[in-house]
């Protein structure tokens, strides 16, 4: 199983997992699909921080990554 630490950027994640932006972009992160976005914002945004803003709930978003064979860390 995929793991995704949660304290990284979304940068990081999406270098290490490059799938991670299409599953975020089905979560409702539309602005992911800018490849720009993921080497700006993205260095600095994590998925907390992502879903705060875009007031995305992080349970959907961890059963979406498990759904993918993902598992996530804190």
């Amino acid at each position: 199983m995929k793991m995704i630490d949660l304290s990284k950027s979304v940068h990081e994640i999406c270098s290490e997992y490059p799938e991670v932006a299409e599953i975020m972009k089905e979560i409702g992160f539309k602005e992911i699909a800018n490849p720009g976005m993921i080497n700006t914002a993205g260095r600095f945004m994590t998925i907390p921080k992502g879903a705060a803003i875009r007031r995305i709930n992080m349970d959907q978003i961890k059963e979406t990554f498990a759904e993918k064979g993902f598992e996530i860390s804190e």
